[in-house]
């Protein structure tokens, strides 16, 4: 059986079209903040009853996995960058499903090392107040696979 991915974004109401453009600025500014290395202010982005999956491990709330987790991991980054980055989106009502796929580059700040991998993210947003918010976010990555010929 072969499966379908989307390959679009897709929006289930015509009358929401604009609603995918502005889904993509939270996900995209969310992205460029990690990119800074620096997730002050953040929050915004996220509902207060978010839920981060990351690589297999629940991390809790967004305040928890900036806390505990993305936080303090950003201080031994000398760079984080993300190559390849493609986003599609579903709007349904007030909700939206992103699909983020991406090669990211973290060069540590302690010996230079670089770490490469390809990833995927997952979110769920939900519309308040007019905003969309992350309301789950499910990352994973794995060792860039190298083309062989």
């Amino acid at each position: 059986m072969e499966h379908s991915k989307p390959t679009v974004d897709t929006v289930v109401n015509p009358n929401q079209k604009d609603e995918i453009g502005k889904v993509k600025t939270v996900l995209r500014a969310y992205k460029a903040a990690l990119e800074n290395l620096n997730v002050e202010g953040t929050e915004k982005y996220f509902t207060s009853n978010s839920e981060i999956l990351e690589t297999g491990k629940v991390e809790g709330t967004y305040q928890d996995y900036i806390a505990h987790h993305i936080g303090p991991e950003l201080g031994h980054f000398k760079s984080f960058t993300y190559n390849n980055y493609k986003v599609n989106v579903i709007v349904d009502g007030d909700y939206a499903f992103g699909t983020e796929t991406y090669v990211y580059v973290i060069v540590l700040k302690e010996g230079e090392r670089v770490i490469e991998k390809q990833g995927a993210a997952t979110s769920v947003l939900h519309k308040e107040d007019g905003v969309w918010k992350i309301m789950k976010s499910h990352n994973s990555s794995r060792d860039v696979r190298k083309a062989t010929h």
